[in-house]
């Protein structure tokens, strides 16, 4: 398992053996914490004083598609409110042009960057993050970034939204057991709701402090007691392989003949 809930969630539901090897992003970890986010500052021109807002919205184009326009009507409203923001939008090129298009309505141009590199300093770099769900709130988690998450579908998939059964879509808030980072989800993922869940994560306020502390245990839950996930996976499989009674090479001869 790459998460540290999922052993749990085996036991519970009767399912096989499972043990927590860490998720490859641990492996990362101290290239991440090395980052120089100066770089990135420089290299952007970001003016200073303004607040710097990490903008994600999905690497899927029905995604970006759904979550461009209140994203940027969000930034918008934000912008009434605290003035001046500087936006960064981490691309992948499957979707760049989706985004690029979609950036005609937006308030502000915002930086678009690409590269795992520049992504990281990104994270690090901004006061807060407007996400979409998905494997990117663990990689904000893992960076320290607090984080409002959002998501919307098509009409005809929301009609399925009953057969949800978790009390999260959140990967991080899972790690905790805990809803720290708001989800703003289908009907909630409009602009003056997610303006207002962003803003008290931009200066001092007992909400960002929230966000802070759970990311500290996010780390000390992920982190493994010693080595590394590639590591801890390499033994576990060996273990189980030494329980089975493997056939010896004189065998599997025989048996692919047979075969």
């Amino acid at each position: 398992a790459l998460l540290p809930f999922e052993p749990q969630a085996h036991e519970r539901l009767g399912g096989p053996v499972c043990s927590y090897v860490g998720h490859p992003m641990i492996e990362k970890q101290a290239w991440i914490d090395g980052l120089d986010t100066r770089e990135l500052r420089l290299k952007l021109g970001l003016a200073a004083g303004r607040p710097v807002i990490c903008v994600l919205p999905g690497s899927r184009p029905n995604e970006v598609r759904h979550l461009m326009r209140p994203f940027g009507q969000a930034i918008g409203r934000l912008m009434e409110r605290v003035g001046p923001v500087e936006v960064i939008i981490p691309v992948v090129p499957s979707v760049r042009a989706l985004i690029e298009e979609a950036l005609v309505e937006w308030p502000v141009p915002p930086h678009l960057i690409s590269g795992e590199e520049d992504k990281f300093k990104a994270f690090r770099l901004a006061n807060a993050s407007l996400a979409a769900s998905g494997t990117v709130t663990l990689e904000l988690a893992m960076s320290g970034a607090p984080m409002v998450v959002a998501y919307r579908v098509g009409p005809l998939t929301a009609k399925l939204r009953f057969l949800l059964k978790v009390s999260s879509v959140v990967l991080a808030n899972h790690v905790l057991d805990e809803n720290v980072f708001p989800e703003l989800l289908q009907e909630d993922c409009e602009p003056e709701k997610l303006s207002q869940t962003i803003l008290p994560l931009l200066s001092d306020t007992p909400e960002r402090r929230r966000q802070l502390a759970a990311l500290s245990r996010i780390r000390s839950r992920m982190l493994l007691t010693e080595g590394a996930p590639s590591e801890r996976a390499a033994e576990i499989t060996l273990s189980a392989m030494g329980a089975i009674a493997l056939p010896s090479r004189a065998d599997a001869v025989e048996l692919k003949k047979a075969s």
